[in-house]
């Protein structure tokens, strides 16, 4: 029986698709972790997963932790997108570990369910309303006053007391969609410990409410990335210019980018496909992943 703040070894997952058998493909042939059919082989680095529990203010939430087999190294937060913590997210783990990271990624919607919340995103359609009825159930405790950055505060102390993580060196942090915010907000709520953070297609970033993302560029130490598609640039072209200001005006390092001929999603290999055409895009999401290694590389010290 699993017990909050432990973790145990974890089977490997099959790919879901052909999009993510390419990412698991390429994550191998960097790390030389999995070969190209799914199974794995002794190599170095080993990446060891393990599911684990972290008992939050509101809860216990089940996550997946992903380091090397050897050694203390640098923390990373992967907040997931709407469709919660799933196989292409612990692919994005053990990418990342593979790289020298100690990865943690969270089912953010633990207050409802245990992941996976779904079964095969990429069939999943967002015109169904019975989709829609549940997004906004999960989502909606969420929105609670100081939930996500209780959520933050609790998924770093996690990180800060396993050994294979090094207190001395910063932690990073990154969202895709939904979770774009919620990586801004762990930037802004743990100061001290986030050195870097990184957005990809993050939505709603800036709003005209008085809770927007951007305005809390003042409380933020890390370093920002900030990736925007190309079809969010298009709906919300001013948001771009009023996140820069808004970093510039607090002085905090920021480069914000929008990728050309990108849908809103292209980072992420399962993604459901939007009016017949995939949104996953294979190279601007490798050349997004580039970035956001030299971010780390720079910023986690």
């Amino acid at each position: 029986m699993k017990t909050p703040n432990n973790h145990s070894g974890r089977d490997q997952h099959a790919p879901a698709n052909s999009s993510r058998r390419e990412f698991v493909a390429m994550s191998a042939a960097a790390a030389g972790l999995i070969a190209a059919t799914g199974s794995t082989r002794a190599a170095e680095p080993r990446i060891l997963e393990s599911d684990v529990l972290i008992r939050t203010a509101d809860g216990v939430c089940d996550a997946a932790f992903l380091h090397p087999a050897h050694g203390s190294h640098a923390g990373v937060l992967i907040w997931p997108d709407i469709f919660g913590l799933r196989p292409v997210y612990r692919d994005f783990g053990k990418r990342l570990a593979a790289q020298g990271y100690s990865v943690l990624v969270p089912n953010l919607f633990y207050r409802s369910a245990k992941a996976p919340i779904y079964g095969d995103v990429s069939a999943i359609s967002f015109q169904d309303p019975a989709i829609r009825a549940k997004m906004d159930q999960l989502t909606a405790p969420l929105n609670a006053p100081g939930a996500v950055e209780g959520d933050a505060q609790a998924f770093i102390a996690f990180l800060d007391a396993q050994p294979q993580v090094n207190k001395a060196r910063k932690i990073g942090t990154q969202g895709y969609c939904m979770s774009g915010p919620l990586a801004m907000r762990t930037a802004a709520a743990v100061p001290d410990r986030v050195g870097a953070g990184a957005t990809f297609h993050g939505g709603g970033l800036v709003t005209d409410k008085s809770d927007s993302p951007h305005l809390l560029a003042p409380k933020i130490r890390a370093r920002m990335y900030i990736a925007i598609a190309a079809s969010d640039d298009a709906r919300q072209p001013d948001a771009k210019d009023k996140l820069r200001e808004a970093f510039a005006a607090a002085k905090v390092a920021a480069e914000v980018e929008v990728y050309p001929g990108t849908q809103h999603g292209w980072c992420v290999p399962d993604m459901p496909a939007r009016d017949g055409a995939p949104v996953y895009n294979r190279p601007e999401a490798e050349r997004a992943w580039a970035k956001l290694l030299a971010l780390y590389q720079a910023a986690l010290t």
